[in-house]
């Protein structure tokens, strides 16, 4: 604040009273008399001319306070007006610093409540835009969940267009599968019960009402399926043995990619086509030896990508490739291919925008167009594809999954696809037919060849105790999930033994669980997913709301999707926890997140849209691990149970494959080299 402009004059006014012999014997400060007497000391030099001369007099010794000059012109003026004008004037300039400190006091104050108040309409608008990005997200979903049902809808015209594919699910409807146990889930498949309590099946009563045999029905379906060969001339002689030849094309020594061609006379058929994981995902990785000549059809064992991914590429070059799999399979890849075709399309998109070529594998108008081409084949029952016969039989692992027999004449080749014994809340374990058994050649996956897994009850259990444990203290429990198969199974287990607990199905996970819902809808026991204490997650609602429970969300190995965003948040709380549930790739978020506990870091590092993110590693960090593959005791088993002639190993690692050869020679088994077999 500005000093007193007053003062100086104050003071030499008091030293010049102070000095009168009335004052003598006293003892008094000058400054401390000037602001104790200061109104006195005023009204003198008003009224006082002569002491007026005489602080002029005792100023002009102190000529080291220029700072005076300004001032006692006008208070020292021989003018008693002009001394009036002057106090006023000096006391108003005093009493003006004052004001002004106040009123910058007062500023200061209103610009810190602005600033606020600007923070606060930053935050509001922040929200807003995360609430239109959430509305947009909503309505993407929605015009992605729009354009799924469209292309089934598609799908499902243009089958009912194909008299091939109209006939082959016609078939798969009326024709039960035969063998089944009463306690299987198939069994209990509506479609393979007998009608009104009585011995009559669903194409015994179809076959009544056509006025025609039921042998006469199925025959003509068959016929329409698989048209009969042309009789050969004497003169025409068969290019090629009608033997079994079979060549591992990917996933032989490799998780993920997976075919198998087999081919017998002049037939050529695929078993699988997967995509390899990885950005960008690719093709089996030696198909091209299989695109030079025609594939008639492709059987696929399942719909996790990694199995039916390549599909819709293949039905674009091949025109009349016929694409077979079991009921549940044939309804659950048509997502699976649009989400693959998706993300494809945002690859060739960003590289575009780079100035790098990057062509997708298929476009959406492909899943469309190989959705229209599926053709149901229920377990058990036979179809002919050329100079081949194939069967499917049950292989536990998830929905729908399926192993295959291949015949061409009396010889057999079994391929088990993913496979697992154990019961699970959506799928019963394998059941191998008798088809099967002593076949000329099993091939096997040996994803889990060499570990041996605690019992599936004892894992499950562990799971429960520890979601309770978070639970009970108040946390929450993120656990990335595959989509398909391995998010469905948790949020069942979550819901048949933890009822109490809220549990979120988030992304394409809660996309699939409705799809479980709906392709075992008619079945005697319908799977029941969401309700109770299972619901849909919505975001970003439920990120910061949804404050204690389990959220169940891919991507199951943290290399995207709403996984990141609920670790973002979930990670730093110490109360809370995140389980990761399955195999763990070592280049993936999830392997990294792993090791970083191990070595026990504090942060984890994350690029979120392109800006790098600390996050506190707070939360509890584990790896709780359902495998739905048989383990090396269980592939054992299926070995011992098929008792083939020989057995090959594909869908896992090359050294962990050649220790399970050994184990399976010692028990008898004859193993042979993953590769071409004749």
């Amino acid at each position: 604040m500005t000093s007193d402009p007053l003062l100086p004059i104050l003071q030499a006014a008091a030293r010049v009273l102070l000095s009168r012999p009335a004052m003598a014997g006293t003892e008094h400060d000058a400054e401390q008399f000037a602001a104790e007497r200061r109104h006195v000391i005023i009204d003198a030099l008003i009224k006082v001319p002569a002491l007026r001369n005489k602080i002029r007099g005792e100023l002009e010794l102190r000529r080291d306070q220029p700072e005076l000059d300004a001032s006692s012109t006008l208070v020292l003026s021989t003018d008693d007006d002009v001394v009036r004008a002057g106090l006023r004037l000096l006391e108003l300039l005093n009493k003006s610093d004052t004001v002004r400190e106040t009123l910058r006091a007062r500023l200061q104050a209103r610009i810190s409540g602005l600033r606020s108040k600007l923070e606060m309409e930053k935050g509001r608008h922040e929200h807003t835009v995360k609430a239109l990005q959430s509305a947009g997200n909503a309505l993407v979903d929605a015009e992605k969940r729009a354009e799924e049902l469209e292309t089934q809808v598609a799908a499902l015209q243009g089958r009912l267009h194909d008299p091939r594919v109209l006939a082959s699910n016609l078939l798969a409807v009326l024709q039960p599968s035969p063998g089944l146990t009463r306690d299987s889930a198939e069994a209990r498949d509506p479609r393979n019960e007998r009608l009104d309590g009585q011995d009559r099946s669903p194409v015994v009563v179809a076959a009544e009402i056509a006025g025609i045999e039921p042998d006469s029905l199925v025959t003509a379906l068959q016929a329409i399926i698989s048209p009969p060969q042309p009789h050969l001339s004497p003169q025409v002689t068969v290019s090629r043995e009608r033997t079994l030849r079979v060549r591992p094309l990917g996933g032989a020594t490799e998780i993920g990619g997976s075919c198998v061609l087999i081919e017998a006379g002049e037939t050529r058929l695929l078993v699988d086509a997967g995509l390899i994981p990885g950005d960008p995902a690719l093709p089996p990785r030696h198909i091209d030896e299989a695109l030079s000549e025609p594939i008639q059809a492709v059987m696929i064992t399942h719909a996790h990508t990694d199995h039916c991914g390549y599909v819709p590429a293949l039905a674009t070059r091949f025109p009349d490739l016929r694409i077979l799999a079991t009921p549940e399979t044939t309804a659950l890849m048509p997502r699976m291919w649009a989400d693959s075709a998706k993300l494809m399309g945002e690859r060739e998109r960003l590289h575009r925008r780079w100035g790098t070529d990057s062509e997708p594998l298929y476009q959406r108008d492909a899943v469309e167009l190989t959705a229209r081409r599926c053709e149901e084949v229920p377990f058990g029952v036979t179809r002919t594809i050329g100079d081949l016969t194939v069967e499917l039989f049950p292989a536990g692992h998830i929905l729908g999954a399926a192993g295959v027999v291949v015949r061409a004449g009396d010889q057999r080749v079994v391929i088990t696809g993913d496979i697992s014994g154990f019961r699970q809340e959506t799928v019963d374990g394998y059941s191998i037919p008798d088809s099967a058994r002593e076949a000329d050649l099993l091939v096997m996956e040996s994803t889990c060849c060499a570990e041996e897994h605690s019992s599936r009850k004892t894992r499950v259990k562990d799971l429960v105790r520890a979601v309770e444990d978070v639970y009970a203290a108040g946390g929450r429990v993120l656990i990335p999930a595959f989509a398909l198969g391995r998010a469905q199974e948790l949020a069942m287990i979550m819901r048949t033994r933890m009822p109490h607990v809220p549990v979120l199905l988030d992304g394409m996970a809660a996309d699939l669980a409705s799809s479980f819902e709906s392709v075992t809808a008619d079945r005697h026991s319908p799977l029941r997913i969401f309700g109770g204490n299972v619901s849909r997650a919505e975001r970003p609602e439920h990120l910061d709301l949804f404050t204690s429970g389990v959220v169940i969300t891919t991507s199951g190995m943290l290399t995207g999707g709403p996984a990141i965003e609920w670790a973002a948040r979930i990670l730093p709380e110490a109360r809370s926890a995140l389980f990761l549930s399955g195999y763990q790739d070592e280049e993936s978020g999830g392997a990294k997140l792993l090791r970083l506990v191990e070595d026990r870091a504090s942060h984890l590092t994350i690029d979120d849209r392109g800006t790098k993110k600390e996050i506190p590693l707070r939360a509890r960090i584990e790896m709780m691990r359902l495998s739905a593959h048989a383990d090396k005791r269980g592939l054992l088993d299926i070995a011992d149970e098929v008792s083939a002639r020989q057995t090959m190993l594909v869908h896992g690692l090359p050294r962990r494959q050649e220790d399970f050869r050994q184990i399976l020679g010692v028990r008898g088994h004859r193993c042979v080299a993953t590769g071409s077999w004749q």
